[in-house]
């Protein structure tokens, strides 16, 4: 979680041989928001490619604790308040669409006041035929919007509505929603893409997009 105890402590240690020229630490930091556009070419050659069968979830990724958004300087004006299934935060989320491999088909990033279902039509438009999502995902008209394009939304219901006629087979791919949140689950705790240490946006996203 620490990177400077971590470049230190190990890389600088452990890799000395390695990376010979290996830069000091300070001088590494001034150094790295130059590589944040190379990072992200690297990414998108990395993903997926889409199977037929997405699936689609957001995570809130909070960069301060709620208590301390009056103080927060680092991204104010930039992040925003919202809510997920935990209660209100303060930051960002993560838009993401994966396919039954698990691989990352499509990413976005938006301030934490986005809908869940605005950024659907951009991240669906290199997807054919099914996108499996959870009950956030309900919409009308971006289901009709998204058959359009040949893509088919299927989403769970609401306690207080009647349940859907869906295919035993599209049942089964919403039990399988559980891909897409593990991947979620492995980028926060595991790659730690969310903490409150950052000093700078250039350093999120470099986080964010290492992760």
């Amino acid at each position: 979680r620490d990177f400077k105890n971590y470049y230190l402590g190990y890389v600088s240690l452990m890799y000395k041989s390695e990376f010979p020229n290996l830069l000091s630490y300070t001088r590494f930091l001034a150094v790295m928001p130059r590589v944040l556009v190379p990072m992200c070419a690297y990414f998108t050659s990395l993903k997926g490619k889409p199977t037929g069968v997405e699936f689609i979830d957001s995570t809130c990724i909070k960069v301060c604790h709620n208590i301390r958004i009056p103080r927060h300087k680092t991204f104010d004006g930039i992040a925003q308040r919202g809510k997920g299934t935990m209660g209100w935060f303060y930051g960002f989320k993560l838009h993401l669409i994966v396919n039954h491999h698990g691989e990352i088909v499509a990413a976005k990033v938006t301030t934490g006041n986005v809908h869940d279902t605005q950024p659907v039509r951009e991240l669906a438009s290199c997807l054919t035929d099914k996108l499996y999502g959870d009950k956030g995902y309900l919409s009308k008209a971006l289901e009709a919007d998204l058959l359009d394009k040949g893509v088919k939304l299927i989403t769970t219901v609401r306690k207080n509505m009647k349940a859907k006629v869906m295919s035993l087979w599209d049942r089964a791919m919403l039990s399988k929603r559980f891909i897409i949140e593990t991947i979620n689950d492995q980028l926060k705790n595991i790659s730690f893409i969310e903490h409150s240490r950052h000093r700078s946006m250039n350093g999120f996203m470099l986080n964010l997009v290492a992760g």
